[in-house]
């Protein structure tokens, strides 16, 4: 069994090292935290504690009502504002109120993260704004983007009446 060290990621080990050895490979998770799970024909894995798990979860669900106060205090929300292209480079290429637009679709996606357990709302958010500023960015696909559609470009909508059973 061969178990790496990825720097500030989780240490790895193959998913026939777990297989083989799965006593060991356990133990490691259990004293380093968290393991990679590395597997050539599929996503990666991690194994981890059940309460290194519980204090990530915890952690998240203290930062996202922390930044979500902050947000409700004039001051707190200027710093949140001024502290995002720190964070996200990209939002010099969104306007004044598209930041503050993805400034609280973060939070809130923040919040139902760690509230909800919607992993992938974060995820959607960061996704989505940095396409709308990669077309800010671009004043080609910008003007694309801002072009009125001329006529019907899809054709008709079809609306079928839902049956009753």
């Amino acid at each position: 069994m061969s178990i790496t060290h990825l720097g500030s990621d989780p240490e790895s080990v193959s998913f026939t090292d777990l297989s083989r050895n799965p006593k060991a490979v356990a133990a490691r998770a259990a004293a380093v935290g968290c393991l990679r799970v590395t597997h050539r024909d599929a996503p990666d894995m991690v194994l981890t504690t059940a309460v290194h798990a519980e204090r990530t979860e915890e952690n998240l669900t203290t930062a996202s009502r922390l930044f979500l106060a902050l947000m409700k205090r004039n001051d707190g929300a200027a710093s949140l504002l001024l502290a995002l292209p720190d964070v996200f480079p990209w939002v010099r290429h969104l306007n004044d109120d598209e930041v503050r637009a993805f400034t609280v679709e973060l939070l809130e996606a923040l919040s139902d993260a760690a509230e909800l357990g919607a992993r992938e709302a974060v995820h959607r958010a960061i996704v989505s704004w940095r396409a709308t500023a990669r077309i800010n960015a671009d004043p080609e696909q910008l003007s694309d983007a801002l072009r009125p559609l001329d006529g019907d470009a899809l054709g008709p909508v079809e609306v079928h009446a839902a049956s009753s059973r």
